[in-house]
């Protein structure tokens, strides 16, 4: 059997199977190694995708060419948009998913992507030579060469989880760690750190009483993630419940507190958890004042009676978490099916990647996922697809890319980590983007499926579906600044019906779309050529609407794209820099950023040595020149 492979991904979670997949689409040789082949994209944690700006990072993926919007839209239980109360920037799809039907689906599209072998293995070895991955030895000695390696372990590497005072060495229940590659990891220079992350309880369906919790149903309106599935209305017998804790639940984790693993008498775990995703330990000792938290009862899948108790993670010993459940309205008989636990793992220190998410050191070696220090099954993916993409773009010799943050969140999360480092889980927040308003969900394939386009990643027809769509928005746009609308009783009365104040003149079409409370739909009866496209309307309220906010924001992004283009060569001595303080100097060559745009967005570094670095590079330039 040929062992010689283009790209070797170790791990087959959410980053490993888009980094595959982009991979072998792109008809490179692709090796995916998996220490357990039943879960691959195995949703671990919650069985749901989505959220605020993590739904919209799916929506990147896919108008990029990505497989997870795809795989959601085929295995979802139960969708919903977020926040349709508040304006556009921060509209988000929620689903949850059957998460054996999501790995299943998911593991069948692997399977008949041509190029690619999915195979058992745990990687313990990665093979250099020199300063060039060349390959990985496994557990059982086989030797897998290639010519890029992508890791995405997950919290697999030197995992340990925690019941109370028990540990076991495991990535997650039931499931081997991954020790030795730490090791090698750190022989080829890297360095790594630990981090902490939980999961709650999972409890039998028919010992809870969902007659007392309040139920949310599943959107209505038909909706999909991807922009290649059909929009769809759920059945609605697969609902989410919502219950809460109270003072005798708080009461129990106080007394027990002791027996935690992270609050105990003897501290075991040492990694930082993540701040946006606390354990129940945490919301109770942080948080004094509450006398209740919120809980999400949710169905893991449609196969058996496992119900997960959303915002409940513990690591507390089992009889306290059966005592504590118990405490609950609704959960007063719960039985469980599988405990809480916390996991411990190691993760590489993000500084160390380029924003293509190579390895500084050592070429040809990339890391996506939760091995970088993220959280959550999409920021994971999308590292993948960034990671796989790369991969083969440096295999043919072309220029590596990954998405700007003025563009996409993809490109805030990545040129955050690579920039700024993380000392917590790190999870992708629409407050993260500082063009949040230009990054939504509605429009993530006008401004990204150019480039899957360009990679060969999605089809012409659905680019040429986006350029029209482009010139469909600002054709109409521009009519409507011309279009009047007359005075009457019909069209005042409707404006004061919603809110707004009444026509004293005619007015332009445009003019009313700025009214806050007034969308297209509302007074189309009174365009003599009415748009009839439900995408356009959108696209075109919105633009109308928020008009003042994107025309601020695309002069920033000018400003912002003028330091992007102004580019720092690698060997660059940032000890030749006049006026720079040492902690600066450090951390740029630690760093090495690729732009003046980047070096700006480092932690400490202040506007004072971004003025030095440009005067510097201008006077190296120059010099040059003269040359």
């Amino acid at each position: 059997m040929n062992k010689d492979f283009d790209v070797i991904v170790v791990g087959a979670g959410h980053a490993g199977v888009e980094a595959a997949l982009v991979s072998a689409k792109l008809d490179k040789k692709t090796l995916l190694l998996n220490l357990n082949l039943d879960t691959v994209a195995w949703a671990p944690c919650n069985p749901s995708v989505g959220g605020p700006a993590k739904g919209v990072v799916i929506r990147e993926i896919d108008a990029l060419g990505g497989q997870m919007a795809k795989n959601t839209d085929a295995t979802m239980t139960n969708v919903r948009m977020l926040n349709t109360g508040k304006g556009p920037a921060v509209h988000a799809l929620r689903a949850q998913i059957d998460k054996y039907d999501y790995s299943e689906a998911m593991t069948k599209s692997l399977m008949k992507q041509n190029h690619l072998y999915l195979r058992y293995g745990l990687a313990e070895k990665i093979l250099v030579n020199g300063s060039k991955v060349t390959g990985v030895r496994t557990h059982f000695g086989e030797v897998y060469t290639s010519r890029c390696v992508i890791i995405t372990a997950g919290t697999f590497i030197k995992g340990k989880i925690f019941v109370g005072p028990t540990e076991l060495p495991a990535g997650r229940l039931g499931e081997f760690s991954a020790d030795l590659i730490s090791d090698s990891i750190q022989e080829i220079g890297l360095k790594i750190d630990r981090f902490k992350t939980g999961t709650p309880a999972r409890i039998k369906k028919t010992s809870i009483d969902f007659h007392v919790m309040e139920k949310q149903t599943t959107s209505d309106t038909p909706l999909a993630f991807s922009f290649f599935s059909q929009k769809k209305v759920l059945s609605d017998e697969w609902p989410v419940y919502i219950t809460r804790t109270n003072p005798k639940t708080h009461a129990i984790i106080q007394k027990n507190i002791h027996f935690s693993p992270l609050y105990g008498d003897i501290k075991l775990i040492g990694g930082i958890g993540p701040r946006y995703c606390p354990s129940i330990e945490d919301k109770v000792l942080k948080f004094h004042d509450r006398d209740s938290h919120q809980l999400f009862i949710e169905p893991e899948t449609r196969r058996n009676e496992e119900y997960y108790i959303g915002g409940l993670s513990t690591s507390l010993p089992f009889n306290v978490q059966e005592e504590m459940i118990r405490s609950i309205q609704g959960l007063e008989n719960a039985q469980i099916v599988r405990p809480a636990y916390a996991v411990e793992y190691d993760y590489i220190l993000p500084e160390q990647l380029t924003p293509y998410l190579e390895t500084k050191s050592v070429e040809g070696l990339f890391f996506a996922g939760q091995v970088n220090g993220t959280s959550g099954y999409e920021e994971a993916a999308g590292q993948g697809f960034i990671a796989g993409l790369n991969a083969v773009l440096k295999i043919e010799g072309k220029q590596h890319w990954f998405p700007k943050r003025n563009e996409s969140y993809l490109g805030v999360l990545i040129d955050d980590l690579v920039t700024k480092g993380t000392d917590e889980p790190y999870r992708l927040l629409t407050s993260r983007a500082e063009y949040r308003l230009l990054l939504r969900h509605d429009n993530a394939h006008l401004r990204l499926a150019k480039y899957g386009y360009r990679f060969g990643l999605i089809p012409e027809e659905f680019y040429q579906k986006t350029v029209d769509l482009k010139h469909r928005i600002k054709k109409e746009v521009e009519r409507l600044s011309q279009v009047p609308v007359r005075k009457s009783d019909e069209i005042n009365d409707l404006l004061v019906k919603n809110n707004s104040s009444p026509l004293k003149e005619s007015k332009r079409f445009i003019d009313l779309l700025k009214r806050p409370d007034i969308n297209y739909s509302m007074i189309k009866a009174w365009d003599d050529h009415p748009i009839e496209d439900e995408e356009v309307i959108e696209q075109v309220d919105i633009e109308i609407q928020y008009e003042g906010y994107i025309e601020r924001s695309f002069r920033e992004i000018k400003q912002f794209e003028e330091m992007e283009n102004f580019l720092i060569p690698s060997e660059v001595d940032y000890s030749m820099v006049e006026n720079l303080a040492t902690e600066a100097k450090q951390k740029l060559e630690r760093i090495k950023p690729s732009s003046v745009g980047q070096a700006s967005r480092i932690p400490g570094i202040n506007p004072a040595d971004i003025a030095n670095i440009i005067f510097f590079l201008r006077h190296r330039n120059k010099g040059k020149g003269n040359k």
